[in-house]
């Protein structure tokens, strides 16, 4: 139901009445031309005929003006196919869950005499980074659990968490977050936290396509690193 409403559904029909009246302005404006040729041509000085030479430069203006007017509307044509398919792309990982950037894990009370549901998330990092450390917060800001991840490749690695804290307790169930710390060799690295939430709902706006998020976060189609 979500695809239906968006606006890709107007902005393909607009984009195949436009191609119409474009080539309908297009031959309305060589009619044109060749009206004002034929007149200046029938009205010219015997004395001092059009030459040649300035007869093929309007003829060669009217074929570019023509050729450019036609690329324009072939390239919006292009434009708008390309909307489309990613809006089809995108319509393919609803109820799927998402990797993209954030840092909120949310936990639940496990069942009776059972573990908590692990925890997965990954981080992203440019370059390797020889010591990584992830601390996860609760609501008030107090750190209950600090992982020491040691070193990591660069791109997308993954991490879990058991949701217990340092002392090995369950945490009560509710949201976290988690912070990144990455160095190499005591320089800085940024790293970029990533987390799992399952895609609702496709729209495309003003800024291309955008997947609604579960969790009520809206991101790109770009943000996506992986979908399971």
């Amino acid at each position: 139901m979500a695809i239906s409403d968006t606006s890709s559904i107007s902005g393909a029909n607009a984009a195949g009445a436009a191609p119409g009246g474009t080539a309908a302005a297009n031959a309305d404006s060589e009619q044109r031309f060749l009206k004002l040729l034929v007149t200046q041509l029938n009205n010219q000085d015997p004395l001092n005929p059009m030459e040649n030479a300035e007869l093929t430069s309007q003829l060669a203006q009217m074929s570019t003006v023509s050729g450019i007017e036609k690329l324009n509307s072939t390239l919006s044509g292009l434009v708008s196919q390309t909307g489309s398919n990613q809006v089809l792309q995108a319509a393919s990982l609803i109820g799927y869950n998402v990797l993209s950037p954030g840092n909120t894990l949310v936990t639940k009370t496990p069942e009776e005499g059972k573990d908590p549901a692990v925890q997965a998330f990954a981080v992203q990092l440019p370059g390797s980074a020889g010591d990584v450390q992830i601390k996860i917060v609760d609501a008030t800001g107090k750190t209950v659990r600090t992982i020491e991840a040691g070193s990591m490749t660069e791109g997308v690695n993954a991490v879990t968490w058991d949701g217990k804290d340092d002392a090995g307790n369950v945490v009560p169930a509710g949201s976290y977050r988690f912070a990144v710390g990455a160095s190499n060799g005591g320089t800085a690295v940024q790293a970029t936290a990533l987390t799992f939430a399952q895609v609702a709902a496709v729209k495309q706006g003003a800024n291309g396509v955008t997947l609604e998020l579960a969790s009520g976060q809206s991101i790109g189609l770009s943000d996506v690193r992986m979908f399971l």
